[in-house]
């Protein structure tokens, strides 16, 4: 068998609230709960597991591998809720969307700074 990712745990200061951004914006099924986390279900068998945390949370970056028609989807969502976005994960070239390796993709923020991203072709492709 080749190692692959199950799950991940994604900090925030407000779990439900942070697992309810992800799934909306990203159009998936509702977090489900186990144990402390949210569990915010992938399309590749991949969970991130959303835990509440009393301290400051450390922002990560967090990529999605998407279809080009998802993107539109997810991309409407962004501009409908009034999200700022960016083209560069430095956050430098605001509401512009890149076309890195043929494919296209955005960076945006979720509540607590960790840099999501969507992505139409896995880099290097």
């Amino acid at each position: 068998m080749a190692v692959q990712l199950n799950h991940t745990i994604v900090e925030s200061t407000d779990r439900d609230r942070t697992a309810a951004f992800l799934t909306d914006v990203l159009g998936l099924r509702p977090a489900i709960l186990f144990g402390p986390f949210r569990v915010v279900e992938l399309g590749n068998g991949v969970s991130l597991d959303v835990v509440q945390t009393n301290g400051p949370v450390h922002a990560q970056h967090y990529a999605f591998l998407v279809s080009e028609e998802e993107f539109d989807q997810i991309w409407d969502r962004i501009k409908d809720r009034g999200l700022t976005f960016w083209a560069d994960p430095h956050h430098d070239q605001p509401e512009t969307v890149n076309t890195n390796d043929g494919g296209r993709g955005l960076y945006w923020s979720d509540p607590d700074g960790h840099n999501l991203e969507i992505i139409t072709r896995p880099y290097g492709g």
